[in-house]
Order: structure tokens, then C-alpha cells, then sequence
């Protein structure tokens, strides 16, 4: 049937049954199409015409990578697609993370458009998607585009450069070994490993608010055949677990299996279910593995190995306890983890955390994102946390510019943000986003011959550049949205104790700031203060901070004077103190003039109050951090 007869009939239809039938006979024409793309899909198979020079040259086949290749082949630039693996799509496909988390406006519409928007539809739309329909779907975007040549199956061996600047990468496959020059570069690998070597300047997990050796858990995904959905449909609403919310494609709860879960092996635990449908294959997002070093591959196979095994254990466990798994069995186990965070680069702007609470716009926004900024568990002893549910923010594009090294773009999970800003942009829908500006940008900068450094100072050529996402059908309006406690007198002690982590809002960004403060409280935050925003410049204080977080502790959890805080200060800061420890904190500008006055004498402290006293606080150790 050609075009116009499908839609006349469509047309008809509709008319005939009514329009809320037009979303069912859309659903059926989007799985004619999805069904013929994996039918027609073919491997990319490995090339040995690489020619000696690119004007782009994307590293990496991950979701990211085919946005940033897509968006410079369009954009007019000779565009070279590298990839290490046989296929593309890598976490989605590799990994088999399928249950999409798509950044949502406050209308529930996605932010997340252009070019990801167009590989969406190509898998159906929902929030969950094919394997083998997302590899078919990142092939076609890459074959229909002429001025794309993708390399599978083809190893980055080394980076090539003159002074700072970026000119060539040394490549090899089946094939042979090739040196080709490119004009300019885009690093889209989960971890920065073509950036890294380039020697572009980098951190690893919490390093950057000083806690290196912060590793989020762990997934291996899980890939079923023959659940009842119907049953399991009936267990989410009936309280099993906890129960679930649900779509026709997803559900996400079953809460109370962190509990009712018994894990076969130490290191290991199930989380809630975030479980995806895709016909007649089930997926499921929940088995945490912990202590991984997501840069060592030994410690990865070794954290496969052990997710297979508790896999099995889930498996059994799923089969005896929860209705509809009852005839549930394993497909296959992914290739690859899913891991949350590695390297973060240092880029010309490194988006902080306080941003993405105050809903943020930038002159250089390339992209807009808003999924919560989730910081997934980093033992068996924690369950994570929320930071805060920003309602939407802006990615600029200097935070894909790293430090020192020219000619370079890096995009995805490992570009410019701060480790916790990462919690929120390291999603794939805003990574692919990232992407697509990328590639739109080398395009533009191959075009007015310019170095992405210089573009990233030019506001008219970032004004052409974001016209052009326009025109693509990336979503990147202008905005100016409201933020938690906008105006208040500690309105700025908020977004400085938040870029530390050292205060969580939730989904729903409350903070309790008319709530008591209690020594407990307080005690865990100076301490954490001392460790994130001092560092090793704390050191010769760490015994003084022991002995008051021990008497604090003591004392039990009640609540806590301004003058007890500032003794507890006063203890640990000054050597020596004249007048009260209030004046003394004062005198020697701890604690300022503006928040002095707002804290009256002797007064039980409230949480604001605590926050404010708190942050300046954490100013002074900086303060004092940068002068050694």
C-alpha cells in the first residue's frame, strides 16, 4: 500500500472509530516499521578503505557518538565514526540498558529531541526498546547520511599531537594500521578514554569534592523470557513488594525487595525493579554490584561473573515469591556492565550542582536537561539518594571543551559537569543531545575556522550554532524558571553546602530549613564539610575534629545553640580564641557580618540558620585550602 493510501485509510479510520483509536493504528503502523527495520538490519561489517584524512573524527559507537557523527555528516563535514565493538549503540545494546529515562518538562513532554527524538520513533516511541531494533536503528542513521564512514570492529591505538593541539589518531583493525589526520575531534566512549589519551586533564568519582574513592553500584541487567505481565500488572497494583507504577511498557517499584531480597553473594544486592517490556522479552534493572573499579576490565569481568551468578539466585528467587514469574527464564546475560561513573574531565566550564538547582539557563545552552540528580548507592549499607528534582537546566557548551588540549569535544557521561551534576546529565537522552551539538559545532568550526576554545568565548558564533540545533529540531528555547527558596537571606548558603552534597532535597527539593537543627546534624555536616571542601589541607585538624564529633555524639541528638555550635567550631578552627567562640568565629571571618546578624544571641538554631552559619564556614576552608 503506498504512502497516500495508508493515510487515507488511517484517515478513514480514525473518522470511523473515533480518535482515541488513532493512537492504537499509529502503534500499529510504528510496529509495521519497526518490525521491517530489524527485519532489513544488517551488521556494519569492518572497512579497509579508512582514508588518510577527516574533517571529524568521532571515537566511539555509543548512543553519543552516532548523535555527534550524525549531526557533522549533515552539518557538510567529512566525518569519520570509530568503533572498537562489532555493532553500535553500546550501553543500550551492549549493556541492554533499555529502560529509556527521557528528561521531561513540566507538561511530562520530553526535552530530549533532534536527533535522539528521530532514533526514538525509529524503536517505536516507548519508554523501553528493542536490542536488535536499537542496533537497526543507529545503522540506519548512520547509512542514510553520505558524508559518514563508520569504522566497526577498529581500535583506537594513539593520539597524535603538535604542542596542545590535536592533528591525528593512530588506528587499527583487521586490516591493517592507519594514521589519519582529522581537523578536529569528538571523544563519545562511556569513561573519556580517547580524551585521557590525549592528556586532557581529568577526575575520577567524587574527587573533585573529595571523596576519591566514591563508586556508584554496579549493573548486570537481566534478560527474561515468559513472564505474565497481566499477573505481574496485578502484583504492581496490588501491593506486592510495595508495588509499582506502570505504563504498557514499563514499571518501576517493588520497593521492598531492597529488604525481602536475600543476596546469594557479599557485594551484591536487588534494588527495586525498574523492569522493561519489549514483546515477548522481559528486562530488568535492579541487581546492584558493588566495589567495582569501572576502569579496571579485570575487576568488570569479575563483577560479571558474579552478576550471572546471583542473576540465577534473582531468577529462582522471582520464580517462588513474586506471581507471574513463576515460568521466567534467562535469554541471555549482557556483554557489558552498566556503570554509572568513572573519569569527569575538566572542561572550560565544569556545570556545578547549584546550577542544576536553580534551574539554570547559559548563553552557551546547547542542550536542556531536567532527570533528577540521582546518586546511586556505593555499598550494600546505603541506598543512595535524590539531590534534588530540578524542573529543567541548561548544558552549556563549554562543558564539552576540556582544559589544555585543542580540537577536541567530549560528550556524554564523562563530559564537564562536577561528579554530582553528573547524577543528572550522565543519562543517555541528554547525552545524545550533547552529541548532536558536538557534531553540529565541528561542523561550524571547520566552516568559520575557529578552534572550539574560541568558539566557546564567541556569543555570536554560539548564537549560529544554537540557531542551527533550532533548525535541526533540537529543543534548546531560552527560559528563566524559579528555584527552592529563590530570594531567601540563605538562598546562596544553599547553593554552596549543595555542591558538596552536604544537603539533599529529594524529589521534591525540601530541605526542612524551618526544622531544628540538632548536634547530630550539625556533626555530620562538619565533618563531611572538613572532608569535601578541605582535603588533605585539613589534615592537621582531623584529630580536633575526632575528638568534638565524639563529644557531640555523646551528648545524644538534641538540639543544638548557636553558641554550642560555635564552640564546636571554635574547637577545631582556632588555636586560640578571646571573647566567646561566637565573637572568635566572628573576629577572624568564619562566620560573616551578614550571617551574625541574622543569628541572634544564644538562639536554638534552626536548619537555615545552621546552613547559612555552615557555608561560610565552608568558604573559610577554602579559603584556607587555596592559600597552602
Amino acid at each position: 500500500m503506498g504512502k497516500g493510501l495508508l493515510w487515507t485509510a488511517t484517515a478513514i479510520l480514525v473518522v470511523l472509530l473515533g480518535f482515541g483509536s488513532y493512537y492504537f493504528i499509529k502503534e500499529i503502523t510504528n510496529s509495521m516499521a519497526y518490525n521491517k527495520l530489524v527485519d532489513e538490519y544488517k551488521k556494519p561489517v569492518p572497512i579497509n578503505n579508512i582514508e588518510s584524512e577527516y574533517d571529524v573524527i568521532v571515537i566511539g559507537g555509543e548512543p553519543e557518538g552516532v548523535a555527534a557523527a550524525v549531526a557533522s555528516a549533515r552539518n557538510g563535514a567529512k566525518t569519520l565514526l570509530v568503533e572498537k565493538r562489532e555493532e553500535l549503540g553500546g550501553l543500550f545494546t551492549y549493556g541492554m540498558l533499555n529502560f529509556l529515562d527521557i528528561p521531561r518538562d513540566g507538561h511530562n513532554n520530553s526535552i530530549s529531541e533532534g536527533i535522539f527524538k528521530e532514533w526514538h520513533e525509529l524503536v517505536r516511541g516507548n519508554d523501553a526498546f528493542g536490542i536488535v531494533g536499537a542496533k537497526a536503528a543507529f545503522k540506519k542513521l548512520i547509512d542514510e547520511e553520505p558524508n559518514l564512514t563508520l569504522s566497526v570492529q577498529t581500535e583506537v591505538v594513539k593520539a597524535n599531537l603538535q604542542q596542545q593541539q590535536l592533528t591525528s589518531v593512530e588506528l587499527k583493525n583487521e586490516y591493517g594500521t592507519y594514521v589519519v589526520k582529522g581537523k578536529s575531534f569528538i571523544d563519545a566512549t562511556q569513561d573519556a578514554d580517547f580524551a585521557t589519551m590525549s592528556k586532557v586533564p581529568f577526575f575520577v568519582g567524587g574527587e573533585d569534592i573529595g571523596i576519591k574513592d566514591k563508586r556508584m553500584a554496579v549493573t548486570l541487567m537481566l534478560h527474561l523470557k515468559n513472564v505474565d505481565w497481566d499477573q505481574v500488572k496485578k502484583a504492581a497494583k496490588s501491593d506486592v513488594f510495595g508495588g509499582a507504577n506502570l505504563n504498557h511498557t514499563v514499571m518501576w517499584g517493588f520497593t521492598k525487595l531492597h529488604d525481602e531480597y536475600t543476596p546469594l553473594q557479599e557485594g551484591t544486592r536487588l534494588r527495586g525493579l525498574n523492569l522493561a517490556r519489549v514483546d515477548d522479552e522481559y528486562f530488568i534493572n535492579a541487581l546492584q554490584i558493588f566495589g567495582i573499579d569501572g576502569l579496571n576490565d579485570h575487576s568488570k569481568q569479575a563483577a560479571i561473573a558474579a552478576g550471572k551468578k546471583e542473576t540465577l539466585h534473582v531468577l529462582k528467587y522471582l520464580q517462588e515469591n513474586f506471581p507471574g514469574f513463576e515460568k521466567a527464564e534467562i535469554v541471555s546475560f549482557p556483554e557489558e556492565l552498566y556503570v554509572r561513573e568513572t573519569r569527569h574531565i575538566w572542561a572550560e566550564y565544569q556545570l556545578p550542582m547549584s546550577d542544576i538547582w536553580q534551574n539554570r539557563d547559559h548563553w552557551d545552552s546547547i542542550g536542556i536537561a531536567s532527570y533528577p540528580v540521582d546518586v546511586q548507592a556505593q555499598t550494600p549499607h546505603d541506598y543512595g539518594y535524590v539531590i534534588s528534582a530540578p524542573k529543567q537546566y541548561a548544558i552549556p557548551f563549554r562543558s564539552l571543551v576540556p582544559k589544555d588540549i585543542d580540537g577536541l569535544l567530549v560528550v556524554g557521561r564523562s563530559a564537564g559537569y562536577s561528579s554530582l551534576a553528573a547524577g543528572s546529565a550522565r543519562i543517555v537522552p541528554t547525552g545524545m543531545v550533547t552529541g548532536e551539538a558536538a557534531g553540529t559545532a565541528a561542523a561550524l568550526a571547520l566552516q568559520q575556522d575557529v578552534t572550539f576554545r574560541e568558539m566557546s568565548k564567541d556569543k555570536k558564533l554560539i548564537a549560529t550554532l544554537r540557531e542551527q540545533l533550532d533548525k535541526q529540531g533540537a529543543y534548546i528555547d531560552s527560559f528563566s524558571v524559579d528555584y527552592p527558596y529563590q530570594g531567601e537571606w540563605y538562598d546562596e548558603a544553599i547553593q554552596s553546602l549543595i555542591n558538596y552534597g552536604l544537603v539533599v532535597g529529594g524529589y521534591d527539593n525540601d530541605l526542612k530549613v524551618d526544622s531544628k537543627a540538632t548536634k547530630i546534624k550539625f556533626a555530620k555536616m562538619f565533618k563531611e564539610s572538613m572532608i569535601r571542601a578541605g582535603g588533605e589541607s585539613t589534615a592537621d585538624k582531623k584529630d580536633k575534629l575526632e575528638i568534638v564529633i565524639n563529644k557531640v555524639y555523646s551528648t545524644g541528638d538534641e538540639a543544638i545553640t548557636r553558641d554550642e555550635l560555635a564552640q564546636y567550631l571554635a574547637d577545631v578552627l582556632i588555636d586560640e580564641s578571646t571573647g566567646t567562640s561566637w565573637e572568635s568565629l566572628i573576629d577572624k571571618e568564619i562566620v560573616t557580618e551578614k550571617v551574625a546578624k541574622k543569628v541572634k544571641d544564644n538562639k536554638q538554631l534552626k536548619l537555615k540558620e545552621m546552613y547559612a552559619i555552615m557555608a561560610d564556614v565552608i568558604h573559610y576552608i577554602e579559603k584556607e585550602r587555596s592559600s597552602k
